[in-house]
């Protein structure tokens, strides 16, 4: 029986917050044919992201299967998403069945505006950190990622990649998680430089 990790996206979504969990986990697909990956939006016209992308959704909302893994992304537009009834409403569908719930960046939002964040820990881009905190229902901690039940939040755009390693190996193990990682090369070196002003 097949297991499906599906990654919401929307106009002006942030393209690592959803393109780097869905290398590790279409990776992960190469080593566990029971997983399937799958984007999914409010309907399938063409979605264009953050920095031009065009993006074809596998599903709309009405015809999404059920989600094992559910992956909400970042990006400017969250900022509409969160307010969007039919996202919302989607979020919290899909949440009830799901294993895992996890965001990107200012994913975190749409998942607070969905209700599902309140009383966990959680955290966010770091330019958005105050703007969760001010809500007073969610304990935010500014790290790379945080884990509470079955909530999985991450920090800002190449966090997810972090995050998305760390779910493969809740799902199958740190050995596959480490084969994932080998497979894409994922072992950071940025280059150091002075720190960036505030």
């Amino acid at each position: 029986m097949s297991k499906t990790l599906g990654i919401v996206i929307f106009p002006q979504v942030e393209e690592l917050d959803f393109v780097g969990p869905l290398e590790v986990f279409g990776t992960l697909t190469n080593f566990d044919g029971e997983w399937r990956v799958l984007t999914v939006a409010e309907s399938r016209d063409l979605i264009t992201a953050a920095n031009g992308l065009n993006v074809k959704p596998d599903h709309s909302f009405d015809d999404c299967p059920h989600l094992d893994v559910l992956l909400v992304p970042g990006g400017m537009g969250t900022r509409r998403e969160r307010k969007n009834a039919n996202m919302l409403e989607f979020v919290r569908r899909a949440a009830a069945g799901a294993s895992y719930v996890t965001s990107v960046c200012t994913g975190a939002l749409v998942l607070h505006a969905a209700g599902l964040l309140n009383g966990k820990r959680a955290t966010t881009y770091w330019g958005s950190i105050e703007w969760l905190k001010s809500f007073g229902d969610v304990e935010v901690v500014n790290q790379r990622f945080v884990h509470d039940g079955n909530v999985i939040t991450a920090a800002g755009v190449s966090a997810g990649i972090d995050m998305a390693l760390y779910l493969v190996g809740l799902l199958n193990g740190p050995d596959t998680a480490r084969l994932v990682q080998k497979a894409i090369e994922y072992y950071p070196q940025p280059p150091e430089f002075a720190e960036a002003p505030p």
